[in-house]
């Protein structure tokens, strides 16, 4: 378990309101945070990896099919009253930054922000609040070629942020954001501010949290954590799941009543679509 008592508490906010509709027809009526991954929904393994880390405090952003989240969530963390949900009622006509905007009071102090589709293991939390501190820390990968669909990063000489854009060119692209970001004092606030301001705009009601990421990178206030060499999965797309059981096949649950939950929403899940 991550010592965090230097960092002081740390809480966690998942970003899964979505539907997942580049995985059709398994998430027809399936929210692709409770698509199995070996037996375990993707949801379950972020906060199973997170409460390995000590991070109890966990706030799921929710919206499509939102009663199954909720009961997957009350049956398998009924030991765990911080893990908590709240609903985005924009989930069907706006993208993710407002989700964040739905959570932007838990956003204080120390917390990370997460994408809902991205699964890791707790080794990898662990590099990231033992990183060296920065008022944002974004968490970066490395690969020879990066495609369309990657959320390219832009570092400086120093690994501090200068850009976060999928529309990057390649001569701009140093690395990729894993969708896992660590917000310290300062930069908790300069967010949540942020995301205040931007929702303000009606045009901005379709854009990524990302885009102020961006923005503060500017301002030199976002520097690069290398995930390198620790185990993670983007979940796009129906190979992407496959991949995923690849590389966490052989890690375990944190609970007994984690498998009746996932027996119960695996009933809603044809796997052999798969």
């Amino acid at each position: 378990m991550t010592d965090n008592k230097s960092l002081g508490p740390v809480k966690a906010i998942v970003l899964s309101a979505g539907q997942g509709r580049r995985l059709l027809p398994l998430t027809e009526n399936t929210p692709k945070c409770l698509l199995p991954v070996f037996g375990k929904p993707v949801i379950a393994w972020q906060i199973d990896a997170l409460l390995q880390a000590g991070i109890e405090d966990v706030t799921v952003v929710v919206g499509f099919q939102v009663g199954k989240v909720e009961a997957l969530l009350a049956e398998r963390y009924a030991d765990y009253p911080q893990v908590k949900t709240r609903f985005n009622p924009f989930f069907e006509v706006a993208d993710n930054l407002a989700s964040c905007w739905i959570a932007r009071d838990e956003m204080t102090d120390n917390f990370l922000l997460l994408n809902g589709d991205t699964l890791f293991d707790a080794g990898l939390l662990s590099r990231v609040l033992e990183a060296e501190r920065a008022p944002i820390t974004l968490c970066v990968d490395f690969k020879e070629a990066y495609d369309e669909d990657d959320m390219k990063v832009q570092l400086d000489a120093d690994g501090w942020v200068r850009h976060v854009s999928k529309v990057l060119t390649a001569e701009q692209t140093n690395a990729e954001s894993i969708g896992l970001i660590h917000f310290h004092e300062q930069g908790a606030q300069l967010f949540q501010d942020a995301v205040e301001r931007a929702l303000r705009d009606p045009a901005k009601l379709k854009s990524w949290y990302l885009t102020i990421i961006d923005m503060l990178a500017q301002q030199r206030l976002v520097n690069a954590c290398s995930v390198q060499g620790f185990k993670w999965c983007e979940i796009d797309f129906i190979d992407d799941l496959r991949r995923s059981e690849t590389l966490f096949a052989l890690q375990g649950g944190v609970s007994k009543k984690a498998n009746q939950a996932e027996s119960a929403v695996s009933d809603n899940v044809s796997s052999t679509a798969i």
